[in-house]
């Protein structure tokens, strides 16, 4: 461990800069910078070599979809035995493992309100369950023509059964990529190509679009801060510099009407 140093460490990234993409060089990074973070803080090593390269990859954020309310109907109309799953997550922002964790006492449809507690990540065809990605539960605004979609959803079913099971009632698989109901869905309805994950971001646009405020969309989406949810779309909030610059022309006009109504005419 003594032997790496700086110049090492980022001839390895450089190396791996031409067989593996970025997010796959980063990550590898990360798991030796921590490696050697530790062994600084046991006094194996006095600094951490790892600590201050310039040569790792950046990650080219992929442009998202968002799909229209049409768009959805269209979606979900084709997705069958699925289609208030669709729905649930292109109207609540939910992740996928999010939405298949949903048990009927989740649900509160009186208040239309539904609680996330409970994450279901699938991991090499086996499904954990744990709680969501902030470790924090969260109730989430239900839209009131849902809200009768979810209650027949859950008709003949216990408080502790699954709003959205697969086969003998365990937790609902990911659709397979390339094969899968939802994939098929997609072909079937002709809108963009989308996966689930792009549901929740649908989600996010739907909402800014009916004037929802930023906090509030932090809250339905689960996210740490009003910050990080306007770091994650704000290419949702173009229009918003659009109004600064109508209100603030607006602004001048009725400064400068003020201006001329305060002078005196000429002569007296």
């Amino acid at each position: 461990m003594t032997d790496i140093d700086l110049d090492a460490v980022e001839q390895w990234i450089a190396t791996m800069n031409w067989t593996s993409g970025a997010t796959v060089v980063i990550r590898d990074y990360g798991v030796l910078a921590g490696i050697l973070d530790s062994a600084v803080k046991a006094r194996r090593i006095a600094r951490n070599p790892a600590r201050g390269v310039d040569n790792l990859p950046r990650k080219q954020s992929k442009s998202r979809v968002y799909l229209t309310h049409d768009q959805v109907d269209q979606l979900a109309g084709a997705a069958g035995e699925h289609r208030i799953l669709v729905y649930v997550l292109a109207y609540c922002g939910l992740r996928w493992g999010e939405a298949i964790g949903l048990r009927v006492k989740h649900l509160d449809l009186l208040r239309r309100r539904l609680a996330v507690t409970e994450n279901a990540v699938q991991v090499d065809n086996v499904v954990h369950v744990g709680t969501p990605k902030s470790h924090q539960s969260r109730s989430v605004p239900v839209p009131p023509f849902l809200v009768v979609e979810l209650a027949r959803q859950c008709e003949g079913r216990g408080r502790d059964d699954l709003v959205f099971p697969g086969p003998a009632g365990q937790h609902l698989r990911r659709p397979v990529s390339t094969t899968g109901w939802f994939t098929r869905a997609v072909e079937k309805s002709g809108i963009p190509r989308v996966t689930p994950h792009d549901l929740r971001h649908t989600a996010a646009s739907l909402a800014v679009s009916a004037g929802v405020n930023v906090k509030a969309l932090q809250r339905m989406l689960g996210h740490a801060s009003a910050a990080m949810t306007l770091d994650t779309y704000a290419d949702l909030f173009d229009s918003d510099l659009d109004a600064i610059g109508t209100a603030l022309d607006h602004a001048r006009s009725a400064a400068s009407v003020g201006k001329v109504w305060a002078e005196p005419p000429a002569g007296i």
